[in-house]
């Protein structure tokens, strides 16, 4: 049987619920180094790409980076206007789930060890809008499509993927009324598509982690 290879990830958000769930499945088997805008191993803030670059720089070695952090504007579309760009209710959005995804994976592009990885968040308003989810359709589908095109340029065997995963279970207390009709699952269940991004050898694709 093959030995299996210990890792060292970096996990951006990994305080949060999702990426909790991510650092307990995969810090099973390799070395975790936690990232956050307040906690964490590192400091990263993804609004502020000086703290992206300085973070990666303090990381060391890396084999791979994942991204489960990233917030974005719930409201009615009546309340957004056309506005230039850090006037509109899209910027939030913009700037920190999409723009900072973005640029975190462009640094970890230069940091990364050969053949590592590199894995966003994107969800389930990509493809199955709701009300007042406007802007998280934007954000999610923009990063999903950046992942399938910057998947065919990396250098030095990098790889790079997006999970999309629908509510969770143990969000619900405060997304439910966003999201009714919508079967969640649980934390755990997603990490395991992020397993499968890191230890698997797939590139340019989206895990989808719901039910049609």
């Amino acid at each position: 049987m093959a030995t299996e290879k210990r890792l060292r990830i970096l996990i951006v958000g990994a305080s949060g619920t999702l990426g909790r769930a991510v650092a307990a499945e995969l810090g099973a088997r390799h070395d975790i180094v936690s990232a956050g805008r307040n906690s964490g191993d590192l400091r990263l803030d993804l609004t502020d790409t000086p703290s992206i670059t300085a973070a990666l720089a303090k990381a060391g070695k890396l084999d791979a980076v994942i991204c489960t952090a990233g917030h974005v504007t719930f409201a009615p579309l009546a309340e957004f206007k056309a506005a230039p760009y850090g006037e509109s209710l899209h910027t939030a959005g913009i700037k920190d789930k999409l723009l900072g995804q973005v640029n975190l994976a462009l640094a970890a592009r230069d940091v990364l060890a050969e053949g590592g990885s590199i894995t966003l968040t994107s969800g389930i308003l990509s493809e199955q809008p709701i009300a007042f989810g406007t802007s998280a359709s934007l954000v999610n589908g923009a990063l999903e499509a950046f992942v399938l095109a910057a998947a065919i340029e990396l250098p030095r065997g990098l790889r790079i993927n997006a999970v999309s995963p629908t509510v969770l279970v143990e969000s619900m207390k405060d997304y439910a009324p966003f999201f009714r009709g919508f079967e969640p699952v649980s934390a755990a269940r997603a990490a395991l598509a992020f397993s499968r991004s890191v230890e698997g050898l797939q590139t340019g694709h989206v895990y989808k982690v719901f039910w049609s």
